[in-house]
């Protein structure tokens, strides 16, 4: 009895140390590849390649900093541009980057309530500053544009990139913006 014992906590014990890296997977971004993605060991050029994923492929966005976000994709994880991840609905889906563009963001649904705009290139790395933290409710875009909106502040988290207006953000989204970046 004692034999199997042993023998069934040395086959679970490689479980528990895989069990940290998948956790962490699981608690990502949908996003996708834009290109090939040269992954890096840190965020910066200057840091070791470590690997690449393919160009559009699903990957996982766990965290991002200034221009640079750690993912997750097929057989490979690490920090990746942040102009080559797209936090679109697929690899072909077509939401181009725009200059001149506009959008309107409203703290009701339905484009009720208080509200600001925005242009193409402007980032909001933490709304709490602006007074708007966790209260949008609405997004118009005005002059063709995209973004890419997030739940926590400096993009961490839930992303969603929006290229047409919603008068009800989705449920992951609806009050809890705190950070934006117009493209």
């Amino acid at each position: 009895m004692r034999r199997f014992l042993v023998l069934g906590l040395c086959l679970l014990l490689p479980l528990f140390t895989l069990a940290p890296a998948s956790a962490l997977s699981l608690s990502g971004s949908h996003a996708w590849s834009r290109g090939e993605l040269d992954l890096r060991a840190g965020p910066g050029g200057q840091y070791k390649s470590t690997g690449a994923i393919p160009a559009k492929v699903a990957i996982k966005v766990l965290r991002c900093v200034e221009l640079w976000c750690l993912v997750d994709g097929p057989g490979a994880q690490g920090w990746a541009a942040r102009q080559k991840v797209d936090f679109g609905r697929g690899p072909g889906y077509r939401h181009p980057d725009l200059t001149g563009g506009q959008m309107c963001f409203y703290e009701g649904t339905h484009y009720t309530g208080r509200s600001f705009c925005a242009g193409t290139g402007q980032v909001f790395t933490d709304l709490a500053t602006w007074g708007w933290d966790n209260r949008i409710g609405s997004i118009a875009v005005k002059v063709n544009t995209s973004a890419a909106i997030c739940r926590e502040r400096d993009f961490r988290s839930y992303c969603e990139r929006v290229h047409e207006s919603q008068p009800v953000l989705s449920q992951h989204l609806q009050r809890q913006v705190s950070s934006i970046r117009l493209y």
